[in-house]
C-alpha cells in the first residue's frame, strides 16, 4: 500500500482532488519508485520535499522529518519492512538531495 491509498488523500493521478490540490509530487517521484516495495514514492513519502500532508505543504526532509515519524503511515513502513527499511539517507541519495544535519 502507498500513502495516497493509505491517507486516501485523493491526490494521485485521477484522484478527488487533483482539480483543487493538483497532483502530489510522492505519486509521481520515480527515483524512488520500489523503495521500501512501493509505486514512486509512496512509501517514502517523508524523503519527497513539496508533498501535502494533512491538508499542508511540507517542506523538505529534514523540515519534515519529526512530524512524519510520529504519522501512522510510516509507524507502518517502518514495521513491514523491519530489517529491510530503506532509511532517509539512502532516500535523498537517490534523489540526489545533499543530506544535510538539522
Amino acid at each position: 500500500m502507498n500513502c495516497w491509498e493509505y491517507k486516501q488523500c485523493g491526490r494521485e493521478a485521477g484522484g478527488y482532488k487533483v482539480e483543487d490540490l493538483g497532483i502530489c509530487p510522492v505519486t509521481q517521484e520515480n527515483r524512488t519508485d520500489t523503495v521500501n516495495h512501493g509505486k514512486n514514492g509512496g512509501r517514502s513519502c517523508w524523503a519527497i520535499p513539496g508533498s501535502l500532508c494533512e491538508n499542508r505543504v511540507q517542506g523538505n526532509y529534514v523540515e519534515k522529518l519529526d512530524h512524519c515519524m510520529q504519522c501512522q503511515f510510516y509507524k507502518l513502513i517502518l514495521r513491514e519492512e523491519g530489517m529491510d527499511f530503506q532509511i532517509g539517507s539512502d532516500i535523498l541519495k537517490r534523489l540526489e538531495i545533499p543530506v544535510v544535519a538539522a
